[in-house]
């Protein structure tokens, strides 16, 4: 899904790998408010919940809404 870094303020990186990690089995639509608070929940990773706090829109429909938010971020 996610295969290369994602680039968040500051420069600091979150691999694709830790965001399939982090994401996994999550029921959608979610919004990001859930998402940042799922990974809070979850133990992510600074790096993470700063690219989850950062994501465009307000709701996900489904994995390919979220992927594509994410990828517009890199």
């Amino acid at each position: 899904m996610w295969r290369r870094t994602e680039r968040v303020a500051g420069g600091m990186s979150v691999t694709g790998l830790q965001l399939q990690e982090y994401l996994a089995g999550l029921d959608y639509p979610v919004s990001r408010e859930d998402l940042v608070r799922w990974g809070q929940e979850n133990g992510a990773s600074t790096e993470l919940l700063q690219l989850l706090r950062a994501l465009p829109a307000e709701q996900f429909n489904d994995p390919a809404d979220l992927n594509e938010a994410l990828t517009t971020l890199a």
